[in-house]
């Protein structure tokens, strides 16, 4: 995020390079970028004759480089921006001959998504030495809590761990849908409010308290009772609840576990990073830990294995998955 800032920085203020080459994993950013230079390095005015728009399934290198290499008209200079660069992965290292001479005038905007070039290359070194390669780096689950936090503080909003959590789990990693979610709720809510549980809850439809973080805290205290209920609501409601979801976090949470019963050094900040999970969770791991002992934890492990086997349609083609779930629960829990 500091980078992505820094760049902006320096477009406002006049620093602009010929050509920003934005790849990587995460879209997110890749889209915020190209959407700014779009938008703010030339007036309006301006855009008619000198901002083009290309999409890499309908051109060629060839056509982008003729694009690139056109003066602008009654502008200091034009934007060239090429989405879905990625669909043309194969002849990209054609583009280091414009790379290593760019028009001076022009911007070159490349959205590479999903993929990068190879850094060893000569177009990313042609490139590196006049522009700007950016790469867009997926996160890991652990690090999205953070970055709802500080996209939401820098518009005067808080956010509790729980409801953070809520969000990651329901919609996994995705930046754009998460923050088209937390777009939703600033529309509603006014500035310096905190976004509990209750209000996602009651504004974008994830159950407070029937949802998989509440699953992996009930099989974490042993609470069968609680385990049940969740189970039950998701069988009642599978299709926002798929099972495949379900076993794919308690796969990642046992697995978290038995490293943590591997760990020499169990203090809250080493088991954090160690487990690359919030601070906040911490003492749910220690818990379970001590209702899980290590060889408890590799059997239930082989356990989720066998079932998401089974949610697959591996030999169990008759069996319904909300009563999967529910063995696999009671398997995990005696």
């Amino acid at each position: 995020m500091d980078e992505v800032k820094q760049l902006v920085t320096d477009i406002n203020n006049g620093k602009i390079k010929p050509i920003y080459f934005l790849m990587g994993e995460e879209p997110y950013y890749i889209d915020k970028i190209s959407d700014y230079i779009e938008k703010n390095v030339l007036t309006e005015d301006e855009k008619g004759f000198n901002q083009v728009v290309l999409y890499g399934r309908d051109v060629t290198i060839e056509d982008i480089v003729e694009n690139a290499k056109r003066y602008p008209m009654m502008s200091e200079r034009q934007v060239v921006i090429v989405k879905e660069a990625q669909d043309l992965s194969r002849s990209i290292e054609k583009l280091e001959a414009y790379a290593s001479n760019p028009q001076v005038s022009t911007v070159l905007v490349v959205n590479y998504k999903y993929k990068k070039i190879d850094k060893r290359k000569s177009l990313f070194k042609a490139i590196n030495k006049v522009g700007i390669v950016y790469e867009s780096k997926k996160l890991y689950e652990n690090q999205v809590s953070d970055w709802i936090r500080r996209v939401l503080a820098a518009k005067n909003y808080t956010i509790t761990p729980k409801a953070a959590q809520m969000l990651v789990e329901f919609l996994g990693t995705d930046l754009s849908k998460i923050n088209n979610e937390l777009e939703k709720l600033q529309i509603i809510i006014p500035k310096e409010s905190q976004i509990t549980p209750e209000l996602i809850e009651e504004n974008i439809g994830i159950s407070k308290d029937f949802n998989n973080f509440e699953l992996r805290k009930a099989i974490g205290e042993r609470n069968s009772l609680k385990a049940y209920q969740i189970i039950n609501y998701f069988a009642d409601n599978p299709k926002d609840n798929p099972m495949v979801v379900t076993v794919s976090l308690l796969f990642g949470f046992f697995s978290q576990l038995l490293q943590f019963h591997g760990l020499t050094d169990k203090t809250p900040r080493h088991v954090a990073t160690s487990l690359k999970i919030s601070p906040y969770f911490v003492n749910e791991y220690i818990s379970a830990a001590r209702n899980f002992p290590m060889k408890k934890v590799s059997i239930i492990i082989s356990v989720i294995r066998e079932f998401d086997l089974k949610s697959k349609g591996v030999d169990s083609n008759s069996v319904a998955q909300g009563d999967l779930l529910k063995e696999l629960i009671f398997k995990i829990l005696n």
